[in-house]
C-alpha cells in the first residue's frame, strides 16, 4: 500500500474538478446485494429519495457551495462499472459464496449509470431529491453522502496553510490509533469498517481502513466499501437495509398488508441469500413489534442488527426472544452499527462476551472524528447526522419509525398510522449524533 500524505494532498487541491467518487463501486456492499434482489423482484417499483439533514443547526448550504455540489454530482453519473471492476463483482467470494452476483445482473450492471437528481435550496438546506425506478435510485444514498460530507470537510479546511493541515491530520491519525490500542484488548473482538456515508473523505478512509487492518490483524474483518475491499484485499461486508421494509411497507394496500410487510420482504431475502447473510434488522418499525409478531423461521436466522435502540438493551431484547423460541443465543450472531465508538463497543463487548456472538460495524466514529483536532478550534470538521432515506414508492410514502423517535422519518399522518398499526412499545428517545 502505497500511503497518501493528506494533508499535502489537501493543500495542494486546486483542480477545477477534483473528483469525490471515482468509481460506482465507491459504495457499501449491502447496496449491491439489495440492488440484485431489486432488480431480481421489483424492477417495476419506482422509489424516490431524500437528502435530510437531522443536524438543523447546520445549515449545509451556507457551507457548501450549490455550484460544487452539482459538479461532483454531475460527475457521478458520468461513472460506468469498468472491465476489471465486473470481472473482480463475478469472480470473487463473497460470505462463502463464489457465485453471489447473477451473471444476468452483471451484464445489466454493465451499463449502469446513476439517474437525474433534483437539487434546490430552502432556508439553507439542500433539498435533494432522486426519482425514478428502484433499481437505479437506491445507488444514489451513498454517494450523495460521500460527496456531501466530504465538500463540508473541503469548505472547513478551506484556507488553512500546510502547517495547519499537518497539525489537523496528525492530531486525528494520534486519536483514531488510540482507540486502535484500545480495542487491542479485546481478544475476541469481530469488528469491520462502515464509514463510508459520513466519511471526512475517501483517502482518509482508505487511511482509516489500513491503520485498523493493521492494528488489530485478523480481528478486523473488512470493510463495507466495496471498492476499499477490492484494492485492499479485503472481505466486503453488508446484507441488507431499512429501504426494504420500508418499500414493501409503502406498497401495502391495507393495514394488514403493511403489520406483514417485514416479513414478506425477508422471505425474500432469504430465497437469495443464505448463511451469514440472514441477518434481521428489526427496527424499521419497532423492534418490539417485529420480534411480537415474527414467523417462528426468523429464529433460525444467523443473527440480528439491533440499530437504533440502545445496544445492551436492544440486544438483550433479543437474546429474550431467542431463549423463549427454544434457541441457544451463544449460538447466533448479534451486529451493532449504530453510532458505535470505543466506549460503546468495549461496554457491549464485556457485556455480552460468552452469551453470544457479537460483530462490530465501526462507522462515523472511525472515518469522521475531527473533533477537537483543528489547531485553528474551528467545528466544521465535527461529523453530523445526514442521511438519505426513501421518501416514497410508487407515489406512496414510505415511513421509519424506529426504535429511537428522533430518527424516524416520514409524513406525520402516515407516521400516526403505521403508529396505530405497529404501536409504541419500548421507543424512546435518545440523542442523535452521527
Amino acid at each position: 500500500m502505497v500511503y497518501t500524505d493528506i494533508a499535502t494532498r489537501t493543500y495542494n487541491h486546486g483542480w477545477r474538478l477534483d473528483p469525490i467518487v471515482r468509481s460506482l463501486l465507491d459504495t457499501d456492499f449491502y447496496k449491491l446485494l439489495m440492488l440484485q434482489l431489486i432488480w431480481r423482484l421489483h424492477r417495476d417499483t419506482q422509489a424516490t429519495f431524500a437528502l435530510i439533514n437531522r443536524t438543523r443547526s447546520v445549515r449545509l448550504a451556507e457551507v457548501i457551495d450549490e455550484g460544487e455540489l452539482r459538479a461532483q454530482l454531475d460527475h457521478a453519473r458520468t461513472l460506468r462499472l469498468g472491465k476489471k471492476e465486473l470481472i473482480w463483482l463475478a469472480g470473487n467470494s463473497f460470505y462463502g459464496n463464489a457465485r453471489m452476483f447473477d451473471p444476468e445482473f452483471l451484464a445489466w450492471l454493465k451499463d449502469f449509470r446513476l439517474p437525474e437528481y433534483e437539487l434546490r435550496v430552502v432556508d439553507g438546506q439542500f433539498e435533494l431529491h432522486f426519482a425514478g425506478p428502484w433499481t437505479h435510485t437506491t445507488m444514489w444514498e451513498i454517494p450523495a453522502l460521500s460527496i456531501i460530507n466530504e465538500l463540508r470537510a473541503r469548505a472547513a479546511m478551506a484556507g488553512k496553510d500546510r502547517f495547519a493541515l499537518d497539525i489537523l491530520y496528525a492530531r486525528a491519525k494520534a486519536k483514531m490509533w488510540d482507540k486502535v490500542e484500545r480495542l487491542r484488548h479485546l481478544p475476541d473482538l469481530v469488528l469491520s469498517d462502515f464509514g463510508t456515508r459520513r466519511r471526512h473523505g475517501f483517502l482518509w478512509q482508505r487511511w482509516c481502513v489500513e491503520a485498523v487492518k493493521e492494528g488489530l490483524g485478523d480481528r478486523f474483518i473488512g470493510t463495507s466499501n466495496v471498492l476499499l475491499a477490492m484494492d485492499s484485499d479485503l472481505e466486503a461486508i453488508g446484507t441488507n437495509a431499512h429501504e426494504l421494509p420500508m418499500v414493501a411497507a409503502a406498497l401495502a394496500e391495507n393495514d394488514g398488508a403493511l403489520a406483514t410487510a417485514p416479513y414478506r420482504v425477508l422471505d425474500e431475502w432469504r430465497q437469495a441469500y443464505d448463511g451469514n447473510l440472514l441477518i434481521a434488522l428489526p427496527d424499521a418499525f419497532g423492534t418490539t413489534a417485529f420480534l411480537r409478531n415474527a414467523p417462528e423461521w426468523v429464529a433460525d436466522w444467523t443473527g440480528f442488527r439491533p440499530d437504533s435502540a440502545p445496544p445492551i438493551a436492544g440486544g438483550e431484547q433479543i437474546l429474550d426472544w431467542w431463549r423463549e423460541r427454544g434457541r441457544d443465543p451463544r449460538r447466533k450472531l448479534l451486529i451493532f452499527s449504530d453510532g458505535m465508538d470505543v466506549d460503546s463497543i468495549e461496554a457491549t463487548y464485556r457485556y455480552f462476551h460468552g452469551r453470544v456472538r457479537t460483530s462490530f460495524g465501526w462507522g462515523t466514529n472511525l472515518t469522521n472524528d475531527f473533533r477537537d483536532c483543528d489547531p485553528d478550534g474551528g467545528a466544521g470538521l465535527a461529523p453530523i447526522s445526514l442521511v438519505c432515506k426513501v421518501v416514497s414508492a410508487n407515489g406512496r410514502p414510505a415511513v421509519k419509525l424506529s426504535d429511537n423517535p428522533a430518527k424516524a422519518t416520514g409524513e406525520p399522518k402516515e407516521i400516526e398510522r403505521y403508529l396505530r398499526v405497529f404501536g409504541e412499545a419500548d421507543r424512546g428517545v435518545q440523542p442523535v449524533r452521527v
